[in-house]
């Protein structure tokens, strides 16, 4: 079953963004490549039980298994050891991404109070665009009274425009609701 947003990709937003970057190929037209979904999990070191809360989630909100992340070096005021498991991340590529684009620009975002929009300064320098919301609640699949505590997550939306512009332009066209979306940069 094809995803709405990945239709309207292939039949509006290609032809768009190629007029108005003047792109002499489709192929070089930007496309989403990938969306990493990351856990911080710094409270893991003392509690391996929130490690195990915070995977189920994200596994409830991805449809796939999170890799655990395990820190490279030590770092002794954080009381942590190189090999630790500090953090949770999943990569979807494909359909799943395409649906969890889709249920995050259409479901999760509308339902953060006080909603006025994603702010841009998320870019990264190469079309790139990281978003970071406070807790999992927003997400319909977790239900408030079955989670051990609030947990913040990052959603990056890896593309392969070259430039924040390009970038913006695709996520704009795909409805990612921008706060500033005159292109400046906001206040």
């Amino acid at each position: 079953m094809a995803s709405g947003l990945k239709e309207r990709y292939d039949r509006a937003v290609k032809d768009e963004l190629r007029k108005r970057f003047s792109y002499d190929n489709v192929m070089r037209v930007p496309r989403v490549e990938k969306v990493v979904v990351n856990i911080g999990m710094g409270e893991a070191i003392g509690n391996g039980k929130a490690m195990d809360a915070a995977a189920a989630d994200l596994a409830n909100i991805t449809g796939q298994r999170p890799v655990v992340t395990k820190s490279r070096k030590a770092i002794s005021n954080f009381r942590l050891r190189e090999g630790v498991p500090i953090g949770l991340k999943v990569t979807l590529r494909g359909e799943r991404m395409w649906h969890f684009l889709e249920k995050v620009i259409n479901v999760v975002l509308p339902r953060i109070r006080d909603f006025q929009g994603v702010s841009d300064r998320g870019f990264d320098g190469r079309g790139n665009y990281s978003l970071g919301l406070k807790e999992q609640l927003v997400f319909p699949e977790i239900e408030y009274d079955k989670i051990d505590r609030l947990r913040g997550l990052e959603i990056t939306l890896v593309t392969s425009a070259k430039t924040d512009e390009e970038g913006q332009a695709l996520l704009m066209a795909l409805g990612m609701p921008f706060r500033n979306p005159a292109g400046g940069r906001a206040a």
